[in-house]
């Protein structure tokens, strides 16, 4: 029920797995986060195979996929095409997508290439505006203890954003609003050796809290009036896409649904599985 493979794209090969092919209910491919994560993290929406197939993939330059040196293609246009590569060589004519985080930014502008045989698209703790989800990190960190705040600002400033001490403050920002189970669980660590942060810094920068990188002026808000296919808006409710960003964004979007989890940060798929896999699945069956 399970086959994998590789796919040529522009600048390499992509790995991918397509769980349930001969399943009757509209395909669904999954963007992961990032940019340079992997797929890794996401392999619990497999489960959503039992009624239509489920396509993951690591995208260029991390995972199981190429990791090529040049950086001229750690830009959005080149993953955009990249997703059209992939449909075209795995004949997914009509689709449903599902992109997380840095997902939801390659899915936006995805969608907003007006490609054809799209049914729906599911934001799951969305990054539509570089620059507000930076106000928004500025407005998260003011909420953690002092001493955190002013290592992360002092660090930031001095450029000292590899050090222990920045290290040690990220996890307690993460512990609040990224993943909130205690204690983390071990296989999401094994998870870290997919990443490559090259392309997370060339694309974001060195900070989750300041852009840096090549995305420092995305922002999609006023063209989110132009989809027009149905789209299901989800986050947690500590998420660092917050539940006021994500209601926003729902907002400007036709045909658009949005709901919270409610005892989750960034990781809902993870802290509340269950929970994540109803809501998704639901809103998928509601589409066809």
């Amino acid at each position: 029920m399970r086959e994998e493979g590789f796919v040529n794209v522009t600048g390499g090969k992509i790995w991918y797995e397509l769980h349930n092919k001969d399943a009757s209910g509209t395909p669904v491919i999954v963007l992961h986060g990032g940019p340079g994560s992997s797929s890794y993290s996401l392999q619990g929406l497999k489960e959503l195979s039992k009624d239509r197939p489920v396509i993951l993939y690591d995208q260029l330059g991390c995972g199981r996929s190429d990791r090529p040196k040049d950086e001229s293609l750690w830009r959005i246009e080149r993953f955009v095409e990249e997703l059209g590569q992939i449909r075209e060589a795995l004949k997914l004519d009509e689709v449903h997508i599902l992109g997380h985080s840095w997902g939801t930014t390659l899915a936006a502008a995805y969608a907003l290439t007006q490609p054809s045989g799209v049914k729906s698209i599911i934001f799951s703790s969305p990054c539509l505006s570089a620059p507000l989800w930076e106000q928004d990190q500025k407005r998260n960190i003011e909420k953690l203890p002092e001493d955190v705040q002013e290592t992360i600002t002092r660090c930031e400033e001095n450029g000292t954003t590899d050090s222990e001490e920045f290290k040690k403050a990220i996890e307690e920002f993460n512990k609040n609003f990224v993943c909130r189970l205690d204690p983390y669980p071990e296989w999401l660590k094994e998870g870290r050796k997919y990443r490559n942060p090259e392309v997370y810094e060339i694309m974001w920068g060195p900070s989750e809290f300041t852009v840096m990188g090549n995305l420092k002026t995305f922002d999609c808000t006023s063209q989110l009036k132009e989809i027009s296919f149905s789209t299901l808006y989800t986050c947690g409710r500590y998420d660092e896409a917050t539940p006021e960003s994500t209601e926003y964004y729902s907002s400007l979007t036709p045909n658009s649904n949005f709901h919270v989890f409610e005892h989750s940060a960034h990781m809902p798929y993870v802290e509340e599985t269950e929970e994540y896999l109803r809501v998704i699945g639901d809103f998928l069956k509601s589409v066809e």
